[in-house]
């Protein structure tokens, strides 16, 4: 399995950033950019703070000619830009999601992901997912438009062209606990796990009930990471929103929470056993 829109996302943020170094480079501020090019005040800007959604190859090739780009950045350039216009399966699923997380995961090399209460999206089984957005204050057509997006999201993990990402993932006893749906699909939910922690691009780890209050994290936390240098992503789970986290500092704080969380976790082959273990008490 391949994805068109693979580094979509992560090509669009690095033109942004790209174009405002070149912007400061030249000496010019934002407004005086759209001044010259007979822009709207602010477009720039939303540019540089990547606050677009697919860039017109005219817009950016007259921002490279008032920067005096050379011809070896200018293909550089107009191939980020080629690449982000690329509509990925996401924009269909704005009401699901409202800003580019689904793009960053997406591109992510690898993505470390620590769920305190809950299976995480892309380990969940479809039952699962149902009865976790079940409770979600949306109408019916939303729910079913968000786990249909949640399945779709899992395809990453199959992809065959050396562009599936390493998955990190840290759970909790608890979030096996709840009783909802049937034991079967109970079980299904820890089976699927077991299944998914057997491929090479996947670590499962499991913070036990027995090893009393875990260390690390509480919230909901994804974090992705890219290839090239290209500065990580963090995006912070809550009730009402996913919300990227901006600040270095914020940052660094979630990151190394999560390692804290990963080290008081069970090992892989250990947590594969206690799964099986889990499973067995629903037969």
């Amino acid at each position: 399995m391949s994805d068109d829109a693979y580094g979509a996302t992560v090509a669009k943020r690095r033109l942004s950033r790209r174009l405002t170094e070149l912007r400061r480079a030249s000496g010019h501020t934002a407004n005086h950019v759209c001044d010259l090019l007979d822009w709207g005040r602010g477009k720039v800007g939303r540019f540089e703070a990547n606050h677009w959604k697919r860039p017109e190859m005219s817009d950016i090739r007259d921002l490279l000619r008032v920067y005096g780009v050379n011809d070896e950045d200018r293909a550089e350039l107009e191939g980020l830009a080629m690449k982000a216009r690329i509509k990925p399966w996401w924009r269909d699923y704005s009401d699901v999601f409202e800003n580019e997380f689904a793009g960053f995961e997406n591109d992510a090399a690898s993505i470390r992901v620590c769920m305190p209460l809950l299976v995480p999206g892309l380990l969940q089984t479809r039952d699962y997912a149902e009865a976790v957005l079940r409770v979600a204050p949306k109408p019916p057509v939303w729910r079913e438009r968000a786990t249909e997006a949640r399945m779709r999201r899992q395809h990453i993990l199959d992809r065959i062209d050396r562009t599936a990402p390493k998955l990190v993932a840290v759970i909790t006893e608890a979030s096996l606990m709840y009783r909802w749906g049937t034991k079967a699909e109970r079980r299904e939910q820890i089976d699927y796990l077991v299944k998914a922690a057997e491929h090479p691009n996947v670590e499962l780890r499991i913070q036990r009930f027995a090893d009393g209050p875990h260390r690390g994290l509480w919230s909901m936390i994804d974090i992705f990471d890219f290839e090239d240098d290209e500065p990580s992503v963090v995006f912070l789970e809550s009730d009402t929103a996913i919300q990227e986290v901006t600040a270095d500092d914020d940052v660094m704080a979630y990151v190394e929470g999560f390692s804290r969380s990963r080290d008081s976790a069970l090992e892989p082959a250990d947590t594969t056993q206690y799964l099986k273990y889990l499973g067995e008490q629903l037969e």
